[in-house]
């Protein structure tokens, strides 16, 4: 971990990124607070158009693995799904990202590659929170990467025929999937503390195909694990 980090830092940058944004998120008419103190979340409705959503769906498929775990522990139960990170630098993708980033008013240098999900009849992601455990050797490893995850915005590519509802259990509020919506919610308390009322999961799809975007942010610039290696800036666990 670099001696410069600061837990302190990080939390008032996380809960400085989280003023921001809601204040951003409240100001605009297309984004709907969903009615709940125990954590920070909107919904965009139609985000995307069908037509894009169809051809992130494309990409989706392209870039399909069998899911795993942040940490890279490939759980059969945990994570059944297919994911990938899509190109960046491909136009189409480079201008949707451009319209997150802008909704949310985030710096773009702080946010991940988009990932597609796929899931198929039975697939899941069950409860889980985005942010990082702070005793846990992926977020040491993280810290050089970026630090914390500050916001979620996640796009529903298409309506499922039934199942894979988005369920953030400890608030009792339940998404079901619209193609083009676009969900995203504070990873983090006001105080810039991780909220485990952002637990959720993906219940698993009971008929059809359930196509998912998810781009995460964090409190610093991001950097990929790949390019720390080669600079070599990976803290040891």
């Amino acid at each position: 971990m670099p001696e410069t980090y600061d837990p302190e830092a990080e939390q008032q940058d996380l809960a400085a990124v989280g003023a921001a944004v809601r204040a951003r998120l409240d100001a605009d008419p297309s984004a709907m607070r969903i009615p709940t103190d125990e954590i920070e979340a909107y919904a965009v409705a139609d985000f995307l158009t069908p037509a894009e959503c169809e051809r992130f769906t494309v990409l989706v498929d392209q870039n399909a693995r069998p899911s795993a775990t942040f940490d890279n522990q490939e759980e059969d139960l945990y994570r059944t799904s297919y994911s990938g990170d899509v190109n960046p630098y491909e136009p189409f993708v480079a201008m949707i990202e451009r319209r997150i980033n802008d909704l949310l008013g985030i710096d773009p240098s702080f946010g991940e590659t988009s990932q597609g999900q796929r899931y198929e009849v039975g697939q899941e992601y069950q409860a889980h929170c985005d942010f990082f455990g702070a005793r846990t050797a992926f977020y040491r490893r993280e810290q050089p990467a970026g630090g914390q995850r500050s916001w979620t915005a996640m796009i529903y590519l298409n309506d499922v025929e039934e199942g894979g509802a988005t369920d953030f259990m400890h608030i009792g509020i339940t998404f079901t999937p619209r193609q083009g919506m676009l969900l995203t919610w504070n990873n983090m308390k006001r105080d810039g503390s991780p909220n485990i009322n952002t637990l959720h999961a993906a219940k698993p799809v009971e008929a059809g195909v359930k196509y998912v975007i998810t781009k995460w942010y964090r409190s610093r610039k991001w950097t990929p694990q790949y390019l720390l290696a080669e600079q070599g800036l990976q803290a040891q666990d």
